[in-house]
């Protein structure tokens, strides 16, 4: 089955002004909808970062792949990598450690994606099944929060309202929990002053005792701070992720902390993992197909994680339903997935470029799409407006920091703050 087209698309989507430790997120988050045709007539989906920067590496790549076996992985790879070269780019000023490798897995990985979901179409299987088979009918994912403005600056409120503080956190809980029956919460921290945010997880604590929590302040605290946290926290949090920057300083602290240390920050390619399993740095890997080579290098990658005793999980960014969809066939298929996946979906207010319907939250979970493939299909009307968004907006490379020091100049994103 040979490629005879690939259309990369890129896109935009509103998106509300979130805080986290770079700053905060602009108006319209980017994405890029890769389609890869074959000639048998079957059209396979992926979906990657909107960066400009990796946007021309993907198109480069894609102008390449015509002519190539829609089953030939390793020769797609290579193909990749001949035309990534040397390059190393990061996605935005929140970037995690950067290597040719990560380029490169991260260009192979929706031309990955789209690969497998035309084999799954063409045997007339869910993904799921091309990557072992289900072991769970649906996958749970985690409520994520955020400490954010009531809108963006000179724009009406939006629909989630404030949160920065406590009481504006548990509100939002609520809200995620009533609408989607999360049964676990995630804190985006590294925002207030780490007793503040301590003060939010007690509180958050109080209002759902049932519910499993855990923080990620991306690396703005020092090992001693992060121990402190630890310390105040202990039999709160499930996991603590990403507290301090480097394996350096995520080992010192895992030494000492009283609950797992989570990353998808210090280990995000296959050589940060000798490294961090020496150390001891890490008791959680949050996988994600996006940089990590595609679904079928995810699913080496729990084995990996599974041989030397590491807790699996999954990371998100601002997705759509593309990747919520190979998410949740790659975390149905790997047995030792240990906690609820992260997803940014209730953020979008129901935008997407996948026809509704295929994904579906119950108790905080999505059921694994039947259908053949990833089991969702192109909405190219919604794919239509997007695309017009993403030529309209202006922004062609997210800048949490530099979006803050719109509002305030002296906003530094450097790290570790506390």
């Amino acid at each position: 089955m040979r490629i005879t087209e690939v259309r990369v698309t890129p896109v935009a989507f509103r998106d509300p002004p979130l805080l986290n430790a770079s700053g905060v997120h602009q108006p319209w988050a980017l994405r890029t909808v890769v389609e890869v045709v074959t000639d048998e007539g079957l059209t396979g989906l992926g979906e990657t970062y909107g960066d400009l920067a990796h946007l021309e590496l993907v198109r480069a790549a894609a102008r390449l792949l015509p002519g190539h076996d829609a089953y030939a992985h390793h020769a797609i790879y290579a193909q990749v990598a001949a035309s990534v070269g040397a390059q190393v780019t990061t996605r935005h000023a929140t970037a995690r450690t950067a290597t040719k490798e990560k380029t490169l897995d991260r260009v192979f990985s929706p031309f990955e994606v789209a690969c497998v979901d035309i084999q799954a179409r063409a045997a007339g299987r869910p993904v799921a099944d091309l990557l072992g088979g289900a072991v769970r009918d649906s996958v749970p994912y985690s409520a994520y929060l955020f400490y954010k403005w009531a809108g963006h600056p000179g724009a009406e409120p939006d629909g989630f309202g404030a949160a920065l503080d406590a009481e504006g956190l548990v509100a939002q809980a609520r809200l995620l929990v009533d609408a989607y029956g999360f049964r676990s919460l995630k804190l985006k921290g590294g925002v207030r002053p780490p007793a503040e945010e301590i003060e939010a997880v007690h509180a958050l604590r109080d209002a759902f005792p049932e519910l499993p929590i855990r923080i990620d302040p991306n690396a703005a605290w020092t090992p001693e701070t992060s121990l402190m946290v630890a310390r105040e926290l202990a039999g709160v949090l499930e996991y603590l992720e990403d507290p301090t920057p480097g394996l350096d300083g995520m080992a010192a602290v895992a030494a000492e902390a009283g609950m797992p240390l989570a990353t998808n920050m210090c280990v995000v390619a296959f050589e940060h993992l000798p490294p961090a399993i020496e150390r001891r740095a890490i008791g959680v890997l949050l996988a994600d197909h996006h940089y990590w080579g595609g679904l079928v290098r995810s699913t080496q990658l729990a084995r990996l994680c599974a041989t030397f005793g590491l807790e699996l999980s999954m990371h998100s960014n601002s997705h759509l339903g593309i990747s919520l969809a190979a998410m949740t066939h790659l975390a149905a298929a790997v047995p030792t997935l240990a906690y609820a996946c992260d997803t940014h979906t209730p953020w979008l207010a129901g935008q997407d470029v996948v026809a509704p319907g295929a994904l579906r939250f119950h108790d905080g979970a999505v059921e694994v799409p039947r259908g053949p493939g990833l089991g969702v299909e192109l909405d190219r009307d919604a794919l239509a407006v997007m695309h017009e968004n993403y030529l309209k907006c202006g922004i062609r490379t997210r800048d949490d920091g530099g979006y803050m020091r719109t509002t305030d100049p002296a906003f530094s994103s450097a790290r570790p703050r506390w």
